[in-house]
């Protein structure tokens, strides 16, 4: 927690059962704590459900997903992230915003990337985890518009978690997904690892 009392959260704009595998697996490495309840395609829980849960679990960061199964308007996934990100008693540290095909969204700037080669690029990077044209780094996917309307001190783009053509395989250790985590833990400043 910190030294308002707050609980530390990390958003991640994927919920998918291979996302959920992904984000558990780093989360048990990392130390950090998950909330497997908000996994689904889409999200299958309020954003109040969410932050009863984030508020029952022992120490934090906690890895919350959100999905909104591809819609291009404010689903479930989005509507749930807003209610979390706003609340008084959480803090968001940072968003991993997750890259899929949607079209007719606005996107997002992220403050940098992971490529599918687990380089940290200022460039966007699209659901396979290529680099792709442009000025700055924006991800384009159906859960990430509501990031532009939240206080997200850090915002890490990356290709879709766990596939990126096997690159974030979770046989390899999602090493993309993990990366970007701990890039918003080391932008924030957070120190993490199992508590004992």
């Amino acid at each position: 927690m910190n030294r308002l009392g707050k609980i530390r959260v990390i958003l991640v704009t994927d919920g998918d059962r291979c996302a959920q595998h992904v984000v558990e697996s780093i989360a048990g490495e990392l130390g950090l704590r998950c909330i497997s309840a908000s996994a689904g395609n889409p999200t299958p829980i309020s954003g109040e459900e969410i932050v009863r849960l984030i508020k029952q679990v022992p120490y934090d960061p906690v890895l919350v997903m959100f999905d909104d199964r591809g819609r291009r308007d404010k689903g479930q996934g989005e509507q749930a992230m807003e209610y979390v990100a706003n609340h008084p008693d959480i803090e968001v540290l940072g968003a991993v915003a997750v890259a899929s095909n949607t079209t007719g969204i606005n996107g997002v700037e992220a403050d940098a990337c992971i490529s599918g080669n687990g380089e940290v690029v200022e460039a966007s990077v699209n659901k396979y985890g290529e680099v792709t044209e442009g000025d700055k780094p924006v991800i384009n996917g159906d859960t990430v518009d509501v990031l532009n309307e939240v206080e997200v001190p850090v915002i890490i783009g990356i290709g879709d978690i766990g596939k990126m053509d096997k690159a974030d395989s979770v046989s390899r250790g999602a090493p993309i997904t993990r990366k970007a985590i701990e890039e918003i833990l080391k932008r924030s400043g957070v120190s993490y690892g199992r508590k004992t």
